[in-house]
């Protein structure tokens, strides 16, 4: 990738993500003798921010490059992106400063060799959506056992989906079916008579509080009718 610097990686990946900003970093390795310096290029200069975007490798060192993506209002159809780095690379005088590096040391003149690489942008997604169960909406994980099962479907429809499991796995006989379903039905038959028997109970509850109510208000009205007696008997005693 060039004969002056090795450029990693070979692509510039950006965690996607809208109205937010992305960075990736660039390694520019010298493994030459001599001073060697580059300048990088894109073709959407508002779009990023390079830094540094210029500067000298010396003999033997590595130069770290950052490389800022603009946050976007909108996704580009497909999350493909054509934007495009160039990297120049040319042989400097010994003892070059960053400050030293002008853009007529890239020009090529005078039989100068200025070794290009090109990288391409590539978008990944910042926050893959997670797998959620199907048919599940408050992303608590979903069972399937015949309990659970029971709660919103009828008991004939609960076995069934049972006997197909387990026809499936090959882990449950007929006969063994056969006294499942029976005991699965005398336990509802149980849960219904004794269903029943409650709602008996508070009938009759409910009946008996009635009553109470009533004999309580009965006397209530005795004790009234009563105090009235004695408060007429007094009045007419008096006058």
């Amino acid at each position: 990738m060039g004969d002056f610097l090795y450029i990693q990686p070979s692509e510039l990946k950006f965690p996607y993500e809208l109205r937010k900003q992305s960075s990736c970093s660039m390694q520019l390795t010298n493994k030459t003798d001599q001073y060697i310096a580059f300048k990088v290029k894109t073709t959407s200069p508002k779009r990023y921010c390079v830094r540094p975007n210029a500067g000298v490798v010396l003999p033997n060192s590595v130069c770290n490059v950052t490389v800022t993506m603009q946050a976007h209002k909108e996704a580009p159809v497909d999350m493909q992106c054509k934007d495009k780095f160039l990297v120049q690379s040319v042989v400097a005088p010994g003892g070059t400063t960053n400050k030293d590096i002008t853009p007529e040391m890239f020009n090529r003149k005078d039989g100068k060799i200025v070794n290009e690489v090109k990288l391409r942008v590539i978008y990944i997604p910042a926050n893959p959506p997670s797998p959620v169960p199907e048919g599940d909406e408050e992303g608590s994980p979903r069972t399937s056992s015949v309990e659970d099962d029971s709660k919103t479907s009828s008991l004939p429809e609960a076995v069934t989906r049972l006997l197909d499991e387990s026809n499936g796995n090959g882990k449950l006989s007929s006969s063994e079916a056969r006294s499942m379903i029976s005991k699965m039905t005398e336990e509802k038959a149980s849960a219904i008579q004794q269903n029943k028997k409650l709602q008996e109970e508070l009938e009759l509850l409910k009946r008996q509080t009635g009553k109470t109510r009533a004999g309580g208000a009965s006397m209530f009205v005795v004790l009234v009718s009563l105090l009235l007696g004695i408060l007429v008997g007094y009045f007419i005693h008096r006058t």
